[in-house]
């Protein structure tokens, strides 16, 4: 088969723009050429790509697979060829990083700005998965990289960890659990109703574990793909909650009390990639800030409105 870039650059911009005229005026090429090479290229593919008509120009089901995959193909090969220049040094490029919801919401997006402001040229996109999703969309070379918690099984991928955090227990101001001072240890959550991430999560595997280990007898009455759902059916009096102390909000749960959960149970943030893979250095300069941004992060006491204020004992 002897495809050229030339015609896989052409047929790019056809499908994006979705005329021959103006993918011409972008890839410097006169309409007719511009025909000529996805005309070219469907000939070798033995595939039609493209539903021409005197308006418009469509996608077929092939074009639409060829397009789709194309632009991530595209964008490895411009990475590399910039790197190959010399000019990975400036820190130009696009990497991709997917993470699961919590980090998403409460880690990630300082990651992104401190991108903006330290790497100008370096664009961060995130991929906003579940857990598993989000492993195999490295697996698969989807993404340059992930931001998960541990997986506990690793075949395949090279994992960094990053950041350690405690799980802590959640509940409405009026629960009896709320008027104690100190922490809650796991065995007082037995008989609770439980309203705790689905299985989708990577928490919940932990979370599990830990009740099963502590002897704890209780109900999952919901289980749901997002701590902030939790939140609300916890202030509408459905049951108690362990979380994630990363995903409570810094400006604390109106109506809902925190404490720390003893004995203390973590859950490891890590960075994986894939094994024997070595990341583009644009890849890596998103890596090494995504570490230093995180542990910077760890580093800060946790502030002590997190976990509410102590009740009064009358």
């Amino acid at each position: 088969m002897n495809v050229s870039l030339r015609q896989l650059r052409v047929f790019q911009a056809v499908a994006e723009l979705g005329n021959f005229t103006r993918a011409g005026s972008h890839v410097g090429l006169t309409q007719p050429a511009v025909s000529r090479c996805v005309t070219e290229l469907e000939q070798q593919l033995k595939l039609k790509l493209l539903d021409r008509t005197t308006r418009e120009v469509s996608l077929t089901t092939a074009g639409r697979v060829l397009a789709i995959q194309l632009e991530r193909v595209l964008d490895d090969l411009d990475a590399v060829l910039l790197d190959v220049r010399g000019m990975a040094t400036q820190r130009q490029g696009r990497v991709r990083v997917a993470s699961s919801p919590t980090l998403s919401a409460n880690l990630l997006p300082e990651c992104i700005a401190r991108c903006h402001a330290e790497h100008p040229g370096l664009d961060l996109m995130l991929l906003d998965r579940m857990q598993h999703h989000a492993l195999a969309s490295v697996l698969a070379g989807e993404v340059d990289f992930g931001v998960v918690i541990d997986p506990g099984r690793l075949d395949g991928l090279h994992a960094e960890p990053i950041m350690t955090e405690p799980f802590c227990f959640v509940c409405p101001t009026s629960h009896a659990l709320a008027r104690r001072r100190g922490s809650v240890r796991w065995s007082d959550l037995g008989g609770e109703n439980l309203v705790l991430l689905d299985q989708a999560s990577g928490s919940r595997r932990l979370i599990d574990e830990a009740l099963l280990s502590n002897g704890v007898q209780a109900q999952v009455v919901q289980e749901v793909g997002h701590v902030t759902t939790i939140f609300r059916m916890l202030a509408a009096g459905l049951g108690v909650s362990v979380v994630p102390t990363l995903a409570l909000p810094p400006e604390g749960l109106h109506g809902l009390t925190t404490r720390p959960l003893t004995p203390r149970v973590e859950r490891h943030i890590m960075l994986v990639r894939r094994a024997r893979r070595v990341l583009t250095p644009v890849a890596d300069t998103a890596w090494q800030l995504v570490k230093r941004v995180t542990i910077e992060r760890h580093a800060q006491p946790v502030a002590r409105s997190q976990w509410g204020t102590p009740p009064t004992t009358r």
